[in-house]
């Protein structure tokens, strides 16, 4: 596979040259670049399989790499190295990007050149990672269903029903969708966001589209599309929080 490093800082591309010619002995470096620009060229002259780049370059950040291809010349995979903060990790994950953090640890890195030979990336991946980063919440996720990743766009997700190691995505628009991903995973990324709340062990609720809840019975959540959505007793003062902070 041919390899392309893009990164500002002379160190960083020595240091993950030599990592790449150690650990990933499949990998052949076609071209070190210290910008963008040169790293457009050297896409456009080389056309290799895997680009390392770095997000944080003065100039033109990482992120702005595919505003200089159109979608069907993006046959290549991108692997970002970066720093980045916790939020920033979510974007990247809920987008299936492949990210590394630095300082870059040997085996990391093999996992993940082998990971994106096995399959490559979609333009998609990364237009929904770039959205993701730029807002203060996450707008689209990236979800496994079967052999394909769906792009969900967090807005019209009214609930999640668990099914063990699955989830049933309820949306806005009447359509319902098997994921291969637990609750829990659904619960670490979605429910930092005061939209998004675990109110039982089998659901998470978006409660922009909460209409009603009924304390009475064991109590329930009812959402715009009727369902009727079970509580947790020890859930009820956390979904009245809730729908203050969402009242704000």
């Amino acid at each position: 596979m041919k390899a392309i490093i893009i990164d500002d800082e002379k160190r960083a591309r020595v240091s993950l040259s030599l990592l790449l010619k150690e650990y990933c002995p499949q990998v052949t470096i076609v071209a070190e670049c210290e910008n963008l620009p040169e790293g457009v060229k050297a896409i456009r002259k080389h056309q290799p399989d895997i680009v390392l780049l770095d997000i944080e370059m003065p100039g033109h950040s990482g992120l702005e790499l595919l505003d200089f291809f159109d979608e069907n010349e993006v046959n290549f995979s991108i692997i970002f190295t970066t720093a980045y903060n916790e939020y920033a990790l979510k974007a990247f994950k809920f987008s299936a990007v492949d990210y590394l953090l630095k300082p870059i640890i040997p085996e990391e890195l093999a996992e993940a050149v082998e990971r994106v030979a096995k399959q490559k990336q979609r333009f998609e991946n990364f237009r929904a990672f770039k959205e993701n980063l730029q807002q203060e919440t996450l707008t689209k996720i990236a979800v496994p269903s079967g052999n394909t990743l769906l792009f969900l766009d967090t807005d019209k997700i009214m609930y999640i029903k668990g099914e063990g190691a699955y989830s049933e995505v309820f949306c806005s628009d009447g359509s319902k969708q098997l994921v291969s991903r637990n609750l829990k995973n659904f619960e670490d990324i979605l429910c930092s966001d005061s939209r998004f709340l675990r109110i039982h062990k089998s659901y998470i609720v978006n409660f922009n589209f909460v209409v009603a809840f009924n304390k009475s019975d064991g109590g329930s959540i009812e959402l715009e599309n009727k369902a009727q959505i079970p509580v947790s007793p020890d859930k009820a003062q956390q979904i009245l929080d809730q729908i203050q902070i969402i009242k704000r």
